[in-house]
This record gives C-alpha cells, structure tokens and sequence, in this order.
C-alpha cells in the first residue's frame, strides 16, 4: 500500500495545503514572465518545499507554459509528475554535500537541456553543504546560463551564507494551520471510505506540529492500529497520551475541590509522560477559552494558563515528574479558591457602593429640625 503522503502529495498550486500566499505569488510570476534565476524555500520540515519546487519546475516546462496552471497531459507534464524529466536535476545536499557533488552539478549547468527550455535543479537541505561547496555554487548562482533555473530547499535558512540569501528570491513557507490539517485529513479519509472521529483529527493535526507530511504518517499509522474507525481513545493510546476524557475529569476534579479524588487521578497519570500531560491540559483549556465554556472564567483561564507554563518549567529542574504534576493539580485547586475570594471581594465592594448610595439618599432629619 502506497503511504498517504506520497499517494495524495499536490500536483498543481491549488492543491498544495496552507501556503496561498507562496502558491499565488509563484503562479503570478509564471504568468507575467517575471522570473528569476534563483529560488529559496524555507520553512519547517514536510510544509511543501520539495512538492512546490516540483511543481514549480513542471510548470516552467509545460508546452503551455510557463504557466500557473501546467496542462498535465504534455509529455514535459507527464514526466515531471512521474518523477522521470531529464531536465529536472534533483539533489540532496545532506548526502551530497561535498566541493565534488557540487562541481559536478555546475558541469551539468553548461549544457543545454535535452527537451525542455529549461535545465532545472533542485537541491533539497542546502544549508547542509559544506563552506567549500557553497562558496562553489556562489558564482554559478549568481550568473547562471539563461537555460538554467536554481530551487533551493532548507529548513533552516539563517545557516546559509549571505552571499546565498542575497542572490535568491526567498519564499517563506509557514507552519500549515490544524484547521487546514483537519480538513485535509478529513478528505484523504472520505476518499478512503474510512469512518473517523473529528477528535481524533485534531490529536493527529496537533501531534503533526504544523508538518503535513509528519500528520499524514502519523495517519497512516493511526490507520493500521485503529480496526474499527480512527477513534480519540485510539489515537491516544497509540501515540501514549492521556484520553481526553481523562484531561476533562482532572479538570472536574480541580473544579470541585475533590483533593481524594486528585490523589487518585496522580496515581493514574502517574506513567504517562508529564510534559504531554500539560501539553493535552493547555489545548483542552483552549478550546473551551475558544468555545466560551461558561464553567470558567477568564481569571481562572489566565491562572490555570500561568500554572501550567511554571509546571513544564519546574519538569526541567525537578528529578520527580509525578511531583510536579501533584503540585500544579493542586495549584489549580488554590486558584479556583481564589477566583471565590475575589468574587467575595467584588461582592463586598458592591454592598459598599450600595451603602454609600442609602446614606447619601437618607434624609438629614437634624438639617430638618433646624
């Protein structure tokens, strides 16, 4: 079976996932002619480089082209999307990183293409090229024959010379959003005549950080561990968090003070890995800050958010996990007492105010007399 990140990877600037805006400039370009010779993608691992530089390339070669929208049916289409053009030169710098890898890159620059208008190279984790090696590329980059077009991929720009940055046009591509994870996610298992849990979506779309490529592996596998529908029991099982419905009782048991039933809970939890534990607690108290669960108030949203941030400070610096994880539970118990002193509080200035107001409205009975 052919895994899902390959099987449904974007063949066209519509297709591609979370970056519009580096899909519309890019087909922009290619239908005002306003090209250039050099490209820089960066941005964080499987968020669609490599796919972009690929389609990118097939859409300089198309005999319609260059164009946003390739036709796919040209022999330079088919090609390309069959991963076999001669004129599309991909490299992968982690392994081949050398002056000699790049030398012999730069002698393939002096000859025409084979079939297309262009000759196309792709090299993938260019930042991991050695000193020697880049210094090498600079002055092919900088003045390359008319026929030859540079993509450059890397997940870590800021480790590329300047002298690099400065003769390329810079693509950023940014963390794709967990809606459209979600989404995508959702059609892939439609197509797939799969059922499936919107939960289980989201730990999936969460776990995968932004990467496309990381959730959809992540897909795959929840796919074989699930028998009957991807479930959020499942997921989480799989992926060694704790079931969300365990994240909502720990919150029922800071609400209602229930320090035997903490204790209980810690002795739970006990085994699983804390910091995920606080990483579940905050997204589960975002998405009721997000759908105004009347149950808590902002204050409490505020405190609860503070405590947490100091328990995954205190894992660094605390030899015993379950410890800290007692701690933050009941400082959340102590915040949900506070949130009572200052409704006191509120209550009593009101009753104040009231006061005030009765006392000056009251009638001055001596002022009268006189």
């Amino acid at each position: 079976m052919q895994a899902l990140a390959l099987k449904y990877r974007p063949k066209s600037f519509e297709q591609l996932i979370g970056q519009d805006a580096v899909a519309k400039s890019l087909a922009h370009a290619l239908d005002s002619g306003r090209l250039s010779h050099a490209y820089l993608f960066s941005g964080l691992r499987g968020s669609g480089k490599t796919s972009t530089a690929r389609i990118f390339a097939k859409a300089l070669l198309c005999d319609k082209g260059p164009t946003g929208k390739p036709c796919e049916v040209c022999d330079n289409c088919v090609m390309a999307n069959e991963g076999r053009h001669i004129d599309i030169i991909e490299m992968d710098a982690a392994s081949h990183r050398k002056i000699d890898d790049i030398r012999e890159l730069i002698e393939q620059t002096k000859y025409h293409p084979a079939s297309a208008r262009f000759k196309i190279f792709i090299i993938d984790e260019v930042h991991m090229l050695t000193k020697e090696a880049s210094n090498a590329l600079l002055k092919t980059l900088e003045e390359p024959p008319s026929y030859v077009k540079f993509i450059l991929a890397t997940t870590d720009p800021l480790k590329l010379p300047v002298t690099v940055l400065s003769r390329t046009q810079h693509f950023r591509f940014k963390p794709i959003a967990k809606s459209a994870v979600v989404a995508h996610l959702e059609q892939i298992l439609k197509t797939e005549n799969i059922a499936y849990e919107e939960g289980a979506l989201e730990i999936l779309a969460r776990s995968g950080s932004g990467s496309l490529r990381d959730t959809l592996t992540l897909l795959d596998q929840a796919i074989i561990f699930s028998r009957e529908g991807i479930t959020q029991r499942a997921i989480a099982d799989m992926l060694g968090l704790l079931d969300p419905a365990k994240i909502g009782e720990i919150l029922d048991v800071v609400l209602r003070q229930d320090r035997a039933g903490a204790i209980e809970i810690i002795k739970e939890v006990e085994n699983y890995n804390a910091e995920t534990i606080i990483d579940e607690m905050i997204a589960n108290l975002k998405d009721k800050f997000l759908r105004r669960d009347a149950k808590f108030s902002l204050l409490m949203y505020e405190r609860f958010f503070r405590i947490l941030a100091g328990a995954k400070s205190m894992l660094a610096i605390s030899p015993d996990n379950t410890y800290a994880i007692s701690m933050m539970i009941f400082m959340m118990m102590e915040a949900v007492n506070l949130r009572e002193i200052d409704e006191l509080i509120e209550v009593g200035r009101s009753l104040d105010q009231g006061e005030g107001y009765a006392s000056a409205s009251a009638p001055n009975l001596n002022a009268q007399s006189s």
